[in-house]
C-alpha cells in the first residue's frame, strides 16, 4: 500500500464508522463485513473479493492504534486528496499535487531522485519520518534469532523423572571477524533498495500489498562494500556450542519441546530464537506406560490367585509396594498402586496398573501332582465353559 493510498482513502467509510468509534465498534463492524464479503461465501464474485481486500485493509489500519493514530494525523495535515494551504497563500485555492511529494510527479526537474519536485525521497524526507514508512529517516531494524530444533535420546527412567542433558548444537550467530556487520571494515552501508527494512513492497492488485524479503541485501538491510572473508558478507557464520538443556519430568516418546531465546542468537539487538528438542525414549525391560500411568505384569501363582494373598510389586525407582489379592482373582486382572506413576505437569503421579498374569508350573512334584489330581477329582462336576456353549447356541 502506497502512503498515497494512505492518505487519500477513507477507511472509515469502508467499515462504515464513524471516526470516533471505539476499537470495540471497529471490531464488531470488520467482523461483520467479512463475514458478509469473505471469497469462501462469494466464490467467482470478483467484486466480492475487491470489497474484501479493502474492509481487510481498513481494519489492519484502524484496528491497530498506532497506525490509527498516523492515519488520522496525516489526514488533518492533508485533508482528503491535496494539501490546501487556503487563501492567501500564492493566491488562491489551489491543490498541491499528492504525486509530487509522493515521488510520481514528472520526470526532471527539481533536484531529488525520479522528479520529486525537490523533496527528495519523498513524503518520508519531509515530515521526518511521521508515518514510519520508509525515507531517509528509517533505520535498519533488530532481527530475531534462528529457531534451531535438536533430538535427545533419554532412557525410561530419566523421561519419568526429568534429566539435565548437554546438546550439541551448530547454528548461524553473528560472525566474530566482522561483528555481524558483514563489512570487512565494520562499516556496512544501508541498501537504498529497502532504505533498511530488509523488506520490499510487492503490489497485489485492489490498492493491497505484501511484503518479500529485499533481494539486494537478502533481508539484512544492510549491504556490505568490502564483504568479510570469512562470512562472505551475510554477517552471519556458522558456530557450535554445547547446552545443558533441562528435560522436564513426565515426558513421552516423540515429545517436542520448546525452550524460549535458547535459539540462535539476534542481529542488531533482536531476540535469540528459539530451541526446539525432540525426545526419543528408550523401552524399559520391566515398565510400559500408558498416558500418565506406569504399568507392569506381575506373575502369581495358581494358589495366590485362586485363594487370594498378598504380592510385592516392584516400582520405578522407589521401594516396592504390597498389593492385596482377593481370593478368586481371575488372570488378566488389573490393579491400580496410585500415586506410582509418571510426573504431570501439575506436579501429582499418575498410577501404577499392575495387571496380574496366572503362572502355570511347567513341571510338578510328586505331592503338588497329587495335591492337583484331587482338586480335579473334588472340582469335576464342574464345567466352566457350559456357559460359553450355552451362549454360543443361543446366538
Amino acid at each position: 500500500m502506497s502512503t498515497k493510498d494512505f492518505i487519500e482513502k477513507d477507511y472509515y467509510k469502508v467499515l462504515g464508522v464513524p471516526k470516533d468509534a471505539t476499537e470495540a465498534e471497529i471490531k464488531k463492524a470488520y467482523r461483520k463485513l467479512a463475514r458478509e464479503y469473505h471469497p469462501d461465501a462469494n466464490k467467482g464474485n470478483a467484486k466480492a473479493e475487491e470489497r474484501f481486500k479493502e474492509i481487510s485493509e481498513a481494519n489492519d489500519i484502524l484496528g491497530d492504534p498506532k497506525k490509527r493514530k498516523e492515519y488520522d494525523e496525516a489526514r488533518t495535515l492533508f485533508g482528503n486528496g491535496g494539501f490546501r494551504p487556503g487563501p492567501g497563500a500564492g493566491g488562491g485555492n489551489f491543490n498541491f499535487d499528492l504525486g509530487d511529494l509522493f515521488g510520481g510527479g514528472p520526470q526532471g526537474g527539481g533536484s531529488g531522485s525520479g522528479g520529486s519536485g525537490g523533496f527528495g525521497g519523498g513524503i518520508g524526507d519531509v515530515f521526518g519520518g511521521l508515518f514510519n514508512r520508509g525515507g531517509a529517516t528509517t533505520r535498519t531494524q533488530p532481527r530475531r534469532g534462528q529457531d534451531i530444533e535438536s533430538e535427545v535420546t533419554l532412557s525410561f527412567t530419566e523421561a519419568i523423572e526429568g534429566a539435565t542433558v548437554p546438546l550439541r548444537m551448530s547454528s548461524q550467530s553473528p560472525c566474530k571477524a566482522c561483528s555481524g556487520t558483514g563489512d570487512a571494515n565494520g562499516n556496512p552501508r544501508v541498501c537504498p533498495t529497502c532504505v533498511g527494512t530488509g523488506q520490499v513492497a510487492r503490489g497485489s492488485g485492489g490498492g493491497f500489498s505484501l511484503t518479500d524479503p529485499c533481494p539486494d541485501c537478502k533481508g539484512r538491510g544492510l549491504i556490505a562494500e568490502n564483504p568479510c572473508e570469512i562470512c562472505k558478507g551475510s554477517g552471519r557464520a556458522k558456530s557450535s556450542r554445547t547446552m545443558q538443556v533441562r528435560i522436564p519430568a513426565g515426558v513421552s516418546d516423540g515429545q517436542r519441546i520448546r525452550l524460549r531465546g535458547k535459539g540462535a542468537p539476534g542481529e542488531r539487538g533482536g531476540p535469540a530464537g528459539d530451541l526446539y528438542v525432540v525426545v526419543h525414549v528408550d523401552a524399559h525391560p520391566v515398565f510400559g506406560r500408558k498416558d500418565d500411568n506406569l504399568t507392569v505384569t506381575v506373575p502369581v501363582t495358581f494358589t495366590e490367585a485362586a485363594l487370594g494373598g498378598e504380592v510385592r510389586v516392584p516400582t520405578l525407582g522407589g521401594p516396592p509396594v504390597t498389593l492385596k489379592l482377593p481370593p478368586g482373582t481371575p488372570n488378566g486382572r488389573t490393579m491400580r498402586a496410585r500415586g506410582k506413576g509418571a510426573v504431570r505437569k501439575d506436579g501429582t503421579r499418575g498410577d501404577l496398573l499392575v495387571t496380574v498374569e496366572v503362572s502355570v508350573p511347567k513341571d510338578l512334584t510328586g505331592k503338588a501332582r497329587d495335591a492337583l489330581e484331587a482338586y480335579r477329582e473334588a472340582t469335576a462336576g464342574e464345567d466352566p465353559r457350559a456357559e460359553l456353549f450355552q451362549a454360543a447356541k443361543g446366538a
